[in-house]
């Protein structure tokens, strides 16, 4: 599927704004949270704000250097956030960002653990998972849980298509009853097993 230059520029920016989105939680984590629970089962603030870290660190590796998911091996396995979470972020982030902005990035293949993929989903893919997580986190860290309405209506018509097929992997919660009437946030919430 080809994407217009029109396509493109929305979902860098789009991905940019869900960076922002997450790094501002980061950045509001105060000093006694990240041993704080989450709404993912069995992970702290601190693993939660790892595992997003380590999926920003594998994008310079896939979409610039076209490496495969085992040509990186476990090199973000464990803790990639050392003494410095937010500034081990922020270097992240910008280098995922820098990666996809690339001239010609989103129109390569990357090779992920379930094969090839455009690298213009991949970055769709991206991009929800760290809108959804900024819930995640916020809710953790009493910040606030209210998602920009462009990154919900964008994360929720990306997913919807393969929702119920995520809960079969075990990385996520099947999918509840959204309570009626309620808005596209808690639609999306509820798609990926989280109770508002």
């Amino acid at each position: 599927m080809g994407h217009t230059k029109k396509d493109t520029v929305a979902l860098l920016a789009r991905h940019a704004e869900a960076l922002a989105l997450f790094g501002e939680r980061v950045h509001a984590v105060r000093s006694d949270q990240w041993d704080d629970a989450t709404p993912c089962a069995a992970w702290s603030v601190r693993d939660l704000v790892n595992h997003l870290t380590a999926e920003q660190l594998w994008v310079p590796d896939l979409v610039t250097d076209g490496a495969a998911i085992a040509d990186v091996g476990d090199a973000y396995d464990g803790d990639v956030l050392g003494s410095r979470p937010r500034a081990t972020w922020d270097a992240a982030a910008r280098a995922a960002r820098k990666a996809f902005a690339a001239p010609g990035a989103l129109e390569r293949t990357v090779w992920l653990s379930y094969g090839e993929t455009p690298a213009a989903d991949y970055c769709a893919q991206m991009v929800t998972d760290l809108v959804v997580h900024s819930w995640d986190l916020a809710r953790a860290i009493g910040a606030s849980e209210r998602l920009p309405d462009a990154l919900v209506g964008f994360a929720l018509d990306e997913v919807t298509p393969y929702a119920s097929e995520l809960a079969k992997t075990g990385l996520f919660a099947p999918p509840i009853e959204p309570p009626p009437g309620d808005g596209h946030q808690t639609r999306l919430l509820a798609l990926l097993g989280r109770r508002v």
